[in-house]
């Protein structure tokens, strides 16, 4: 008698910031593999936080129905944990140590034969660590950013669009009536992804994002030229990232235990002080903050989250490890994730948004 073949046991686990569409990967993993191949999911709670804790629980087709429209992540997520940089406190001293042997334990111990990571470019880059020591690994790319090289889209990036669009509307609207400047801050740490697009579709008259240092000479300029025109209001969306030339990125605070130590924030209120100094305008800012992460996906994302799960499975069950599934050219198909981590996606000069804006009058601060 044939000894019966044990099945397949995916690991899956959310890291990094929260996005919509992570349950909608989640639902796609756990119900492709369960009734294509007959293999167990396992989730792994918080991220990389579980796989060092030993923290985890069994995912069946009753978990993860009706979660397609839900935002965040029924796993949890959590964009402090690293297993090979675990923050340890020593009186007032932070060290970091390696753990990642001990979550590989972790991840043999369960049983699992493959990991499904699904994150931005830090998650995806510890993966591709794993991947090295030994761990069969699937990536699958989540990002509001957009940063991530390999990919035309990441899911969460159309929603926290169309979130930051309806913001510019609404603003538009309160600049009129009171005819003065107003600034819209949007999440962008190193690319301006967000800025970019939300500032474009909202009909901004200025878009600063980090790949274009500014010249606040050029944005009250531009400011100044509008009002000269008639026009009372002008509205500005500027990524967190945004630098002024010849000056460095608005820290907002520090956070040691965090692989992103810095925490951006405040050029928005920054650009206020500048432009009312320089111009006389009356000048507010938003700031928009984790709005932008939250709330039930739209469709394109849910759309995105569902291809890229299914994806996931079929490279597992083609053994394709080290693989991060993307979309190129509207075909959802697979790159090595180191190539995906190698460097960030940014805006270029040459991108048509950044074309089509200048050619209709954009000021970009430049």
């Amino acid at each position: 008698m044939k000894p019966v073949k044990k099945a397949l046991k995916i690991g899956i686990l959310t890291g990094g910031g929260d996005c919509p569409g992570l349950n909608a990967v989640i639902r796609a993993v756990t119900k492709s593999a369960i009734q294509n191949h007959g293999w167990e999911v396992f989730g792994i709670e918080d991220g990389y936080a579980g796989l060092i804790e030993k923290r985890g629980h069994e995912l069946t087709q009753t978990q993860v129905s009706g979660i397609l429209t839900v935002g965040g992540t029924i796993l949890g997520t959590s964009n402090r944990a690293d297993p090979f940089k675990v923050p340890v406190v020593k009186g007032k001293n932070i060290r970091f140590e390696d753990h990642s042997d001990q979550a590989i334990e972790h991840f043999r111990q369960w049983g699992l034969g493959v990991l499904v990571a699904v994150g931005g470019d830090g998650t995806l880059s510890i993966s591709n660590q794993l991947s090295k020591k030994g761990v069969p690994v699937i990536g699958i790319p989540k990002t509001i950013d957009n940063d991530l090289s390999g990919t035309d889209y990441t899911f969460g990036f159309h929603t926290a669009v169309s979130i930051c669009t309806e913001a510019v509307d609404r603003l538009h609207t309160t600049a009129a009536a009171h005819h003065r400047v107003m600034i819209l801050e949007v999440m962008g740490r190193n690319a301006g992804w967000i800025a970019l697009h939300s500032g474009s579709a909202g009909g901004a008259d200025i878009i600063l994002i980090p790949e274009i240092p500014y010249s606040m000479d050029a944005v009250c300029r531009a400011v100044k030229k509008r009002a000269q025109y008639g026009k009372k209001f002008s509205l500005i969306v500027v990524a967190e990232g945004a630098v002024e030339l010849g000056g460095k990125k608005i820290v907002k605070k520090a956070d040691p235990k965090n692989p992103y130590p810095e925490k951006l924030g405040g050029v928005g209120n920054y650009l206020v002080d500048r432009i009312e100094k320089m111009t006389g305008l009356e000048t507010r800012a938003a700031v928009l903050g984790h709005i932008q992460r939250g709330g039930s996906p739209t469709p394109p994302d849910r759309i995105l989250g569902t291809l890229f799960g299914a994806h996931a499975v079929e490279c597992i069950a083609q053994k394709k490890w080290a693989q991060m599934v993307c979309v190129q050219g509207g075909a959802v198909r697979s790159i090595p994730i180191e190539r995906a981590v190698s460097k960030l996606k940014r805006v270029t000069d040459d991108n048509p948004l950044v074309i089509a804006g200048e050619a209709i009058g954009v000021n970009f601060g430049r």
